[in-house]
């Protein structure tokens, strides 16, 4: 089984072999299968050895099927692109706004620049993939080189960590996609995103701004995955994916799976968000960022979406459940919070922003209903109900409605 054919995802009996060798449920009958198979395999906890290009949110197999079905004039893929070209971000003539220091948080505050810019980069380049318009990719190489060769820091109080996680890999994710470009000077976004995002992330995951480990919701560990695991694809760093790959697993904040997803309902088929007891604005975007990080992991070969048995799917089922209207189980959650981990209770879900929308929802019912033909009526449902979906600057200008870079319709129909 090669662990960098672009195709390796459309075959069912790799999905069914990697799920079974990569997720703790299947690790007895792993070891049943044998060493032969292991070694087919690969170190479960181990980068590719060979990291597969574009390989981030979108593969080869994502953005040729795309290409295809928009070309075609087929639905959902129409009525996505459809979007896309109808949202101001992805027109060519986006002029770009670099700064040298981007600040969220605090006094000075201007990071709406860039993320701005950031979804204009990548809506360009998703234009230029999907149509082969050269003005969209000199459009979104204008903007990634006018940033690389501008910024030198992100700061800001404790929100500079919320930047530098979502805008970190969502401009790695646009980077990815002009890979080869002609005029793309790839190495300087490779040392920008090295030396302004990374030690932020990483600074971010071992010490959480020196708080009690509980202290930040999930999202803050997740953005901060994401952008670790989207640089090291980038920058094919195996020691950086790693790192994310084994915060997710055995991190000890909230981010990790066990810890984002703390209480299972197996008899029901889902599962508890961390941030469920908080709001729904934000345990919506949760979906968000850990389908991110599941998805860019499967573009390289690891299946994150099975792990523990299907885990972070049974949470989706629970929050698209609650989100839809319908009654959904809730256990006490009790966390540390502050520099002293004073302790902190929620004893009832949380209905502030019940069904509130964001471009999360068709990422998630591709790859369970459709990569996978498993049973997942409430995202199925909720994904249904918001589609097609669109991207930053089609769900408001605050920065809520950036948080995910979207169009799952256009890209994940199947």
């Amino acid at each position: 089984m090669s662990r960098t054919s672009p195709h390796r995802h459309l075959q069912n009996t790799e999905v069914s072999r990697r799920g079974l060798l990569k997720t703790a449920g299947g690790l007895t009958a792993a070891l049943a299968v044998g060493a032969s198979a292991t070694a087919l395999t690969g170190p479960a906890e181990a980068a590719p050895a060979t990291f597969t290009h574009p390989g981030m949110l979108h593969a080869y197999g994502e953005l040729n099927r795309a290409k295809v079905r928009v070309a075609a004039g087929d639905n959902p893929w129409l009525s996505g692109w459809n979007r896309l070209t109808a949202n101001g971000h992805s027109a060519s003539t986006w002029t770009p706004r670099p700064q040298a220091t981007v600040i969220r948080g605090g006094t000075g505050e201007n990071y709406t620049i860039l993320y701005n810019d950031i979804h204009a980069a990548y809506q360009n380049a998703l234009r230029w993939k999907i149509a082969g318009t050269t003005a969209n990719g000199d459009a979104a190489v204008r903007i990634l080189n006018a940033w690389s060769s501008t910024l030198t820091s992100v700061t800001g109080n404790a929100d500079r960590y919320l930047a530098a996680g979502i805008y970190g890999y969502q401009f790695a994710n646009a980077a990815e996609l002009m890979r080869g470009y002609s005029g793309f000077d790839l190495e300087r976004f490779k040392t920008m995103m090295l030396n302004v995002f990374y030690p932020l992330n990483d600074r971010f995951l071992r010490e959480h701004n020196d708080a009690c480990i509980t202290n930040y919701w999930a999202n803050w560990d997740l953005c901060n995955m994401n952008s670790i695991l989207a640089i090291g694809i980038l920058c094919d760093d195996g020691a950086k994916y790693d790192q994310a790959v084994n915060y997710f697993k055995n991190g000890a904040g909230n981010g990790a799976i066990r810890n984002a997803v703390p209480f299972v309902y197996e008899d029901q088929g889902l599962a508890q968000w961390q941030e469920s007891g908080r709001d729904q604005g934000h345990t919506v975007m949760g979906m968000g960022l850990m389908g991110a990080f599941c998805e860019m992991a499967w573009s390289q070969g690891e299946d994150l979406y099975g792990y523990d048995n299907n885990r972070f799917m049974k949470a989706a089922q629970y929050v698209a459940k609650y989100n839809l209207g319908e009654d959904v189980p809730f256990t006490t959650y009790r966390w540390g919070s502050g520099q002293n981990c004073a302790q902190q209770t929620h004893t009832v879900i949380s209905s502030a922003s019940r069904g509130h929308v964001r471009p999360v929802w068709d990422i998630l019912h591709y790859h369970y209903a459709r990569r996978r033909g498993l049973s997942v009526p409430y995202i199925t449902r909720i994904a249904e109900s918001v589609r097609p979906e669109g991207g930053g600057g089609d769900y408001g200008p605050n920065s809520g409605g950036f948080d995910q870079l979207g169009f799952g319709t256009l890209m994940y129909a199947k």
